[in-house]
């Protein structure tokens, strides 16, 4: 899809009849990295160059995401609830039960951390990237362009039709700029109508208030968060995130007082891209310890 600036193996979990690629690089203690929403399992590519030496980096696309097959709605239901048993079921068939370090960004941190939550005891750190495991933060509106990509009248033509999600976020989501093959290879997995479907239903699929579905799973992973209080934590974040801004960051900070802090205030929400190689050397710092 993308050449030698992804040149992994290609692994295959079988979730009836539906194929779940993910990423299974090096030995030794497993890094389980969890991407967002529009990006894939290439948002981590240089994490893998650099920790699969020492560790065993396991990194999945979620279903509709990158070499993951990309199935109807009807095959598949696209919920949260969902994405973290896809999670289970890898980490179970690859006989990952302990010692897990977690790095978590977008979408993924909601997924990582409810999976933390009911399995703290597999648990051993977490690497924060302008994320959230929590609700929208009090007093928060949630940003207008996500309301376009929600909306019945524009989500659908705006998202799936003109892949302005997607296009948009490789552009807008640095500081920096990406160069022309960086941008391509983001953009590739979601070439058709089809082929964009998660991107779509990863925005609907934001819960703001009560019945909407996800509401309850994402208050149970809030208030459980306590369970992981006494794992290390490495919180490194991009200040000029329009989406996870600073607002959220305030919220890991008061969950998370002990928490190994870095600020990036030219860092945008691709945060790797800007920052990739401070980030880089900050988590292996914080893995030696």
């Amino acid at each position: 899809m993308v050449g030698d600036i992804y040149s992994f193996k290609h692994n295959y979990l079988d979730l009836n009849g539906i194929k779940y690629h993910y990423i299974d690089e090096g030995q030794g203690e497993p890094i389980v990295m969890l991407h967002g929403n529009p990006t894939w399992s290439f948002y981590y590519r240089n994490l893998v160059k650099a920790f699969s030496s020492s560790y065993r980096t396991i990194v999945p696309d979620h279903i509709g995401c990158g070499y993951s097959d990309k199935p109807k709605e009807k095959d598949y239901p696209y919920t949260l609830a969902r994405r973290v048993e896809d999670l289970e079921h890898l980490l179970n068939h690859l006989n990952i039960k302990e010692n897990i370090t977690l790095i978590l960004h977008d979408w993924g941190g909601m997924i990582g951390t409810t999976f933390a939550t009911r399995y703290p005891e597999r648990i051993k750190r977490l690497v924060i990237l302008n994320t959230a495991g929590f609700h929208l933060p009090k007093g928060k509106k949630f940003p207008f362009v996500l309301k376009l990509f929600r909306s019945k009248l524009t989500g659908a033509i705006m998202a799936r039709g003109l892949n302005l999600f997607v296009l948009g976020s490789a552009y807008k989501c640095t500081v920096k700029g990406l160069k022309k093959e960086l941008r391509q290879a983001y953009v590739a997995p979601y070439d058709s109508w089809k082929n964009r479907i998660a991107i779509h239903r990863f925005v609907e699929d934001i819960p703001l208030k009560p019945g909407d579905r996800g509401y309850e799973i994402i208050s149970e992973t809030e208030s459980k968060l306590p369970l992981l209080k006494d794992k290390p934590m490495l919180i490194c974040w991009g200040e000029k995130d329009f989406i996870f801004d600073n607002d959220f960051l305030k919220v890991w900070k008061e969950k998370f007082p002990a928490a190994q802090l870095h600020t990036f205030p030219e860092g945008g929400h691709y945060i790797l891209e800007d920052e990739g190689d401070k980030i880089t050397t900050l988590i292996n710092e914080f893995l030696k310890k």
